[in-house]
């Protein structure tokens, strides 16, 4: 569940570094920690929380791969939108994502996505969100990708910016790294003005989707 306890050997696997790196992260307070004894403990939810802000703050986790878009996304998850309240985005791109094979269970990938949203704003900043869940009920990771046609002004962003851009991820509960790498896979390559600016005067959604996947030449 979300608030597990790991060890250093865990939290390593999990954000694929080294344990001496886990280690010194805790001992310099850079990684949320708690001693038990002499014993380094970590919530996983915290974990989590403490990756999501450094991709939000553009701080790369360290040693983390981008993945291939053409493994995560398929051209009929790529969708406008045109919703100004994000509520109503994030509910019309889920019920998109629900309809991959990979997701058993679209009332809890909804339920999930708006609970998660409601704890802490998935805006990166730049325009983006990229709302994310890891649920038993999904069997690999999928990705769904939302252009709003209209500026959505509650996401609450850090940069105070609206959100024109989402990029949903669902995964498997058990997928801890691949999530991982999908996040700073869009956070990096999402920099580029030149790719947001691209998508976002896309003439349709297959025009989104090439230019994404072309993402994977790079």
């Amino acid at each position: 569940m979300d608030d597990d306890i790991l060890t250093i050997e865990e939290v390593a696997k999990y954000l694929r570094v080294s344990e001496r790196t886990v280690y010194d992260w805790a001992q310099k307070g850079e990684i949320p920690a708690g001693k038990i004894g002499t014993v380094w403990r970590f919530k996983k939810s915290e974990i989590e929380r403490w990756v999501n802000e450094r991709l939000s703050s553009n701080k790369p986790v360290s040693n983390l791969h981008p993945v291939r878009m053409r493994n995560v996304l398929s051209p009929d998850r790529v969708v406008f939108l045109d919703y100004p309240r994000k509520r109503d985005a994030l509910v019309a791109l889920a019920e998109r994502l629900s309809a991959a094979p990979q997701i058993k269970s679209k009332q809890e990938l909804v339920s999930e996505l708006l609970r998660r949203e409601d704890l802490m704003s998935t805006a990166i900043g730049r325009n983006i969100a990229i709302p994310h869940v890891r649920l038993s009920s999904v069997t690999d990771l999928v990705v769904a990708v939302g252009v709003s046609k209209c500026d959505i002004q509650d996401f609450n962003a850090f940069d105070d910016a609206p959100v024109r851009l989402l990029f949903m991820i669902a995964a498997a509960y058990n997928q801890h790294a691949y999530y991982l790498q999908t996040l700073s896979y869009f956070s990096a390559k999402l920099k580029s003005n030149e790719l947001r600016e691209g998508i976002l005067s896309a003439a349709d959604p297959a025009a989104v989707y090439e230019l994404l996947i072309a993402q994977d030449e790079d």
